[in-house]
């Protein structure tokens, strides 16, 4: 793709030190504690910092580390047939985007509650980036009817930025989105649905369960928002994509942005609110002042 040469050569010719990868593949994983001391010791000899979830249900992670070292351990990540195919999204920061690094196991790679949604045994038809940016310009799909763009992040995720005109049902975490998509499936009677995420694990899960509950016409966007960035850039698509990592946001040209997050609340707070008198660096924001 064009845009993943652009990445390449911006690294190569020296304007970032570091690739930020974002990974994941719904596959049974059924000896992931048999796994985890072999990705903690290739992640420590190369390196590597971030956070590799380990799942009966598949394998979810985020790294960051030099160009080379990146590109090593995927060669020993899809050295496992199970992982051959593992499909990458990538940018470039000066600095580590982690800290430290984790490698955990969990009973699933994002926490939904559902357990007869199993994305290994058939997913959900996607649309990709381009397909849906075409969608968007002309306002329906490629059989006339309108497309709906559904939000399956948490609130202040969003608050950082999403599409144009996306429904957002304010959820606090993953856990609520099942029984509020259900409440209100009347809304999208002859619509075409399209639910999204940061990188492609919400709303792979999101557009399984609500074909399971009814919905005629639903799609995942394929790799998520993150994946739309770097194929067609920001078009529909009001502000910045929040990560979760210490640049806290990425704008659509997949670089960090001024907004940060709150030492003390952990809330996302944005450069405007950063010149607030209640902002104070590692100590309080605008959400936190004054409270407890």
């Amino acid at each position: 793709m064009q845009a993943n040469t652009a990445l390449q050569a911006e690294a190569h010719a020296g304007a970032a030190q570091h690739v930020n990868i974002a990974a994941y593949k719904f596959v049974t994983f059924d000896n992931t504690e048999a796994m985890r001391p072999q990705y903690q010791d290739i992640c420590s000899r190369l390196d590597l910092k971030g956070t590799i979830l380990l799942t009966p249900e598949g394998i979810n992670m985020f790294l960051s580390g030099p160009r080379g070292n990146i590109d090593e351990f995927l060669r020993w990540v899809r050295s496992d047939a199970r992982f051959a195919d593992l499909e990458v999204k990538e940018s470039l920061s000066a600095e580590q985007s982690h800290k430290r690094m984790l490698v955990k196991i969990k009973k699933e790679i994002i926490t939904m509650r559902m357990p007869l949604i199993k994305p290994e045994d058939g997913r959900a038809p996607f649309v990709e980036a381009h397909t849906l940016k075409r969608w968007l310009d002309n306002g329906v799909d490629d059989h006339g009817k309108p497309v709906v763009m559904v939000d399956t992040r948490n609130d202040f995720e969003v608050d950082v930025g999403t599409f144009d005109n996306t429904v957002d049902y304010r959820i606090k975490k993953f856990t609520e989105f099942p029984d509020m998509i259900a409440a209100h499936k009347d809304d999208f009677e002859g619509k075409t649905v399209v639910t999204f995420c940061t990188g492609g694990i919400r709303c792979e899960k999101a557009a399984i369960h609500m074909q399971n509950i009814g919905y005629d016409n639903v799609y995942q966007l394929e790799g998520g928002i993150l994946k739309y960035f770097e194929e067609v850039g920001g078009a529909h698509y009001t502000g910045d994509c929040f990560v979760f990592d210490y640049r806290t946001a990425l704008n659509p040209k997949l670089e960090p942005t001024e907004t940060v997050q709150c030492f003390n609340c952990r809330a996302v707070v944005t450069p405007r609110q950063q010149l607030a008198p209640e902002y104070v660096y590692e100590k309080s924001c605008p959400h936190c002042y004054g409270k407890q």
